[in-house]
């Protein structure tokens, strides 16, 4: 319908320029319609297959059949049961496969959120152990802006040095 829309535009009311534009507009449009087409086609069809088997497989199993009476009928059916139950007897070794393999996840993941959990408790004892520290240093950074108190440290010590000299020489004049 869109070809037919631009076919029926009158030839002055358009530019070449924009003719040609519109003409590779729809083009591409028609491309990607295919496209679009045959991807979904061959999904749709290859789904089919997975799911159903293939269209084949009932020609195969009409051809099973034909020759046979009753008996062979009812020994046909039974083979086929059997081949069912040894599937799905595969299939439950599968299942019980992969229920080991999930609980040995599940045990995994257990112990790591245990490991998780521990290494929280440490780090909470850590930080409140780090900020009670932090604190301390504040209160020793404060006491220490002042500068008294190296100050005092100072004099103390020459006090102590001057107080041990003033001993030595009462002991050695004496």
């Amino acid at each position: 319908s869109l070809e037919a829309l631009l076919s029926k535009i009158p030839p002055k009311s358009l530019s070449d320029k924009e003719l040609h534009k519109r003409q590779d507009t729809l083009s591409n449009l028609k491309s990607k319609t295919k496209q679009m087409a045959t991807s979904f086609n061959m999904s749709n069809f290859a789904n089919r297959e997975d799911l159903l088997g293939q269209n084949k497989k009932a020609a195969d199993d009409m051809s099973r059949v034909a020759g046979l009476d009753n008996q062979g009928i009812v020994g046909l059916q039974r083979q086929i049961m059997k081949e069912q139950d040894e599937g799905l007897e595969k299939l439950e070794e599968t299942v019980l496969s992969t229920k080991h393999i999930a609980l040995a996840v599940n045990e995994e993941l257990t112990l790591h959120t245990r490991l998780i959990d521990d290494l929280e408790d440490h780090v909470d004892v850590t930080n409140s152990r780090l900020q009670r520290v932090q604190k301390r240093l504040a209160i020793l950074n404060k006491r220490t802006k002042g500068g008294c108190s190296c100050m005092c440290l100072l004099l103390s010590v020459v006090a102590i040095v001057i107080l041990a000299v003033i001993v030595w020489l009462l002991i050695k004049y004496m």
